[in-house]
């Protein structure tokens, strides 16, 4: 299984193809879900890497994809400018997702 990258930055994916991941930028939202469906399309994507910046671009859209699909499993990195998330971001997300107040 590989890994596939989709940035909004260009620092990010240089960055992430010196590591060996592959990649593509893209800057709106609709390039975005295309290249989000393409990835989910491709059965060689086993980890779907996207940047915080492209999870805003289309959050209903890629908590869709994390709720309904098995694989690829797809993560949420920030740029090299580092996280525009709140600290508690992640004590949110499963309180909304769960319901369970940690």
């Amino acid at each position: 299984m590989k890994s596939f990258l989709i940035s909004d930055n260009r620092d990010t994916w240089v960055g992430m193809k010196l590591a060996g991941i592959n990649g593509i930028i893209v800057h709106d939202r609709d390039n975005a879900l295309l290249a989000m469906k393409n990835a989910m399309k491709n059965e060689e994507i086993g980890i779907l890497i996207l940047t915080e910046r492209v999870v805003d671009m289309a959050t209903e859209e890629v908590m869709e994809y994390k709720l309904k699909l098995k694989t690829p499993l797809i993560i949420e990195i920030p740029d090299r400018h580092g996280t525009i998330r709140d600290s508690d971001a992640i004590t949110n997300y499963i309180r909304n997702s769960v319901g369970i107040r940690i």
